[in-house]
Parts: structure tokens; C-alpha cells; sequence
């Protein structure tokens, strides 16, 4: 009854849409991705798909794929390591990725939001929110 193909917009005119509405779509090649929820579990995705939605500057991610669940504490210490430990510069183990993140999210220095985020433990919301 629903969904027998045709219905749908075709994906070229449905970027076309987007683009006219200001939504820029992008694929992103990660080799995993971690989510670590506030319980200490954390959900790992390999090789998972990922699609960035940049509309008006609020850019958003969605991941796709199996994700794989693990305890908090036994895998912090390989996520940290997984990092390029030569680009981290920083100090508490806090990545690069993530002071970019922050200071991009709040036009804060890189110092600024390295601090920001040893002072909350890593925690990106929180230093986000430290810096606003």
C-alpha cells in the first residue's frame, strides 16, 4: 500500500532542495565512532556510515551502523590511545578533536577550551557552556 517506489523525491532534486534552503550534506570517512553515555556504557561503531548536515552554520551528525556495547572504564583507556597521542599536544589526555570542537562551537581561543575541558574532565557540553 505505501512505500511501492516512485513516491519518494529523487535524491538529486531532494539535495538540489536542501541546497536552496541552505543544508549542505557531506559524507564523512571515520573508522569508528564512540559514544559514551552518562552511565559509563559506550557504544562503538565500526566502520560506520556517517552524514553531515550543515544548515546555516548548526551542523549535525548522524551515525549509521551496529554499534558494539562496552563498559565505560575498560575501554577509556584504548579510546585515548586510539587518538594520534602525536598531534594531542594537550595535557589530562584531552584530544585535539575535541578542544577544536569547543572552540570552534564558541569562538574561544584553543587554550581557552583546552582549559574549559580539563576543568570539566572532557566533558564537551560542559565547557561548551563554561565558555558561552
Amino acid at each position: 500500500m505505501f512505500g511501492g517506489g516512485g513516491g519518494g523525491l529523487d535524491p538529486r532534486k531532494m539535495k538540489q532542495m536542501m541546497k536552496q534552503m541552505g543544508i549542505d550534506v557531506d559524507e564523512l570517512d571515520a573508522e569508528q565512532v564512540v559514544i559514551t553515555k552518562s552511565d559509563g556504557e559506550q557504544l562503538v561503531f565500526d566502520d560506520p556510515d556517517i552524514t553531515v548536515m550543515d544548515a546555516r552554520g548548526q551542523e549535525t551528525y548522524q551515525v549509521v551502523g551496529e554499534p558494539e556495547s562496552r563498559e565505560g572504564d575498560a575501554g577509556g583507556a584504548s579510546a585515548v590511545e586510539a587518538g594520534d597521542e602525536d598531534e594531542s599536544g594537550g595535557s589530562a589526555g584531552i584530544p585535539d578533536g575535541d578542544v577544536e570542537i569547543v572552540a570552534q562551537r564558541t569562538g574561544a581561543s584553543e587554550d581557552d577550551a583546552r582549559e574549559a575541558l580539563e576543568a570539566t574532565d572532557g566533558d564537551l557540553a560542559a565547557a561548551v557552556e563554561r565558555l558561552e
